[in-house]
């Protein structure tokens, strides 16, 4: 795809998501960034993913990080970032959206299936909890684990020994 219709893609979306985007950036690559509310993240996922034209059906990548020392951190401490991409025009951008501690983002399972695994991923490492997910529980880390390892205030030197023999409460082992 040349630049100008990658171009064309990015004011098709702009004008799609309307009063949803925040504000327009770019990466090194040129790659489009569209910051969005967080309310209406799963609504701004949907239009770049059923409007004709774009397509980005593939969600190829779904992440968040601690941006503590960012300069929008009184928006939100942890800053969720999704990947898309369109095999129909072979192009790739990026949504993001920020999340305060404690705040939920609506999970884009309802979109994705595939975001299942990669939501507990953040959830597990960050803390950051997704409304409506069919399954929100640890899926790296043993149940028993206090904390959030890739917070930025998370002690680096902090390790938790687990005894094979001790049982896992009970409590830890029951679905919610």
């Amino acid at each position: 795809m040349s630049a100008n219709q990658l171009e064309a893609h990015v004011a098709k979306l702009q004008e799609a998501l309307g009063g949803m985007l925040v504000r327009l950036e770019r990466d090194r690559q040129n790659v489009p960034i569209f910051w969005v509310k967080r309310e209406q993240v799963i609504d701004a996922l949907r239009a770049a993913k059923e409007t004709n034209g774009l397509e980005y059906h593939f969600l190829s990548d779904l992440t968040a990080y601690d941006d503590t020392d960012g300069e929008d951190e009184a928006q939100g401490r942890f800053v969720v970032v999704y990947q898309l991409y369109s095999p129909q025009g072979k192009t790739r951008i990026r949504f993001k959206t920020r999340a305060a501690d404690g705040v939920s983002v609506p999970t884009a399972t309802v979109l994705w299936a595939a975001a299942n695994w990669a939501e507990r991923e953040v959830f597990d490492l960050l803390g950051v909890k997704f409304d409506g997910h069919p399954d929100l529980r640890r899926i790296l880390l043993d149940v028993r684990w206090q904390g959030h390892p890739l917070r930025k205030d998370y002690h680096w030197r902090k390790y938790q020994l687990f005894n094979d023999p001790e049982p896992i409460p009970e409590h830890l082992l029951k679905e919610e």
